[in-house]
């Protein structure tokens, strides 16, 4: 006999209060008019998935052309932002490829070391809109506003190329070479944010689905972002959604799951968890909301720029509290 819903999260949430249990509340009160700031980001954000998603198109090892390109224009936008910037090159089925770093030396501690992320290719026969050019122009407006700013810990901004690594091993990506190359150096890196996937929302109800048995605990309701991160990176998760529950005004949720969970692991932030980083994914959930993820109709006509805008200025909250 299958038992009622309300008694399974009554019988289970004992089990994993620890793991969905987040601090502050989600906000629930009326979405205002954007500010102005707000609008000008929800501008720049457009701007950079447009380009990608439509100007450039495609971006994977079956269109080197067009992983070249975005590469590329990300390289033009730092630059254009006064920053320096550092290619990692390394090989993926015989292409190669690069990573597009920046750094922004901290003061009083410089040596401690925060990495935001996004890949910048997609799967073969999509656009990409949301997965990832979200990530990617999230990435770079967030680049755009720590110009303005001071981190007391050291922040690198990483634009990943293969994250979908068809065909090859998770130790393919452009974030494990990163991260291997980190280890290798040495570097003290305290926490590391994936941004992938933050353009789809809805407020239909049943528009949200979840793995069992997280659906007992989470809305139903597709208009929230969501911080996902493993049980060693708890105290990560939890700092990032208090400070977003306290300055944005728009939902959020998290969890700090088992590893064993393996939805929770699907992007770069996987590739900091195997040297021992506390990590997350920043993400709408992806397939767990939309179902044209990794479709050739990921286009830029599905997402939701103002709820994308409000999910980033949340954002800078986060990446100011982190960095400090």
């Amino acid at each position: 006999m299958k038992l009622p819903t309300w008694l399974m999260r009554i019988l289970l949430y004992p089990l994993f209060r620890r793991y969905v249990v987040m601090p502050g509340r989600s906000y629930a009160g009326p979405f205002y008019p954007l500010t102005a700031n707000e609008v000008a980001l929800q501008e720049g954000l457009e701007t950079h998935v447009r380009y990608l998603a439509e100007t450039i198109g495609e971006r994977s090892i079956a269109t080197p052309a067009g992983l070249l390109a975005g590469e590329q224009y990300i390289h033009k936008e730092f630059l254009k932002l006064g920053y320096d910037v550092r290619l990692q090159s390394f090989s993926f089925a015989g292409i190669d490829m690069k990573n597009v770093i920046v750094e922004i030396p901290g003061t009083t501690k410089a040596s401690e070391v925060i990495v935001i992320g996004a890949h910048y290719d997609t799967v073969i026969g999509t656009p990409g809109a949301d997965d990832n050019a979200t990530g990617v122009a999230a990435l770079l407006e967030v680049a755009r506003w720590l110009k303005q700013f001071q981190p007391k810990r050291t922040i690198r901004l990483v634009a990943f190329a293969n994250e979908e690594h068809p065909g090859g091993p998770w130790d393919s990506m452009g974030s494990c070479v990163y991260a291997n190359s980190c280890q290798q150096a040495g570097d003290d890196i305290r926490g590391m944010l994936s941004l992938e996937m933050l353009g789809v929302y809805s407020s239909r109800p049943g528009s949200q689905m979840y793995p069992s048995p997280f659906n007992l605990f989470y809305p139903t309701v597709a208009n929230f972002i969501g911080f996902v991160g493993n049980s060693a990176s708890r105290k990560l998760v939890h700092t990032c959604v208090k400070t977003f529950r306290q300055f944005a005004k728009f939902p959020c949720e998290g969890v700090s799951a088992p590893d064993s969970v393996k939805d929770i692991a699907r992007s770069d932030h996987w590739a900091f968890w195997q040297i021992g980083v506390p990590a997350l994914m920043v993400t709408d959930t992806s397939n767990f909301r939309y179902p044209l993820y990794h479709t050739p109709e990921d286009s830029v006509d599905k997402l939701d720029f103002a709820s994308f805008a409000r999910v980033v200025n949340g954002l800078y909250s986060v990446v100011k509290e982190i960095s400090s």
